[in-house]
């Protein structure tokens, strides 16, 4: 049985998405997105920006790709993903959130698009 492990996030890409593709020809988007919070600390407003790294697979990826560009705002729904390697001896590893769908902010206007894993 599967645990749980489910994430939402929305914010803005901070560089434009790639594209590349497995060695069985599959899609492969990664992108950045950056996440702001803003609260109050002793009367002061603050702000904490977290930033992620985002990669969506088949047929998402290419419309990912398509849509997307730096500074353009997106909610993603995905689940957190942890690689694990070795390096210079070392044991490292990265988590970074897999995008299954991922809703388009509207660059003007009140629509947005959306695309989802199938």
């Amino acid at each position: 049985m599967n645990n749980l492990n489910s994430i939402l996030l929305e914010g803005n890409l901070t560089k434009d998405p790639e594209l590349l593709y497995t060695s069985k020809g599959t899609p492969v988007c990664t992108f950045p997105i950056a996440c702001n919070r803003y609260f109050k600390n002793d009367g002061e407003n603050v702000q904490e920006v977290s930033y992620f790294e985002v990669t969506a697979w088949s047929r998402l990826a290419e419309v990912c790709n398509e849509y997307l560009k730096k500074g353009r705002g997106v909610r993603i729904v995905g689940r957190l993903k942890q690689d694990r390697w070795e390096a210079d001896g070392a044991t490292r590893s990265k988590v970074y959130i897999v995008a299954e769908h991922v809703e388009f902010k509207p660059e003007s206007g009140p629509k947005s698009t959306s695309a989802e894993t199938k």
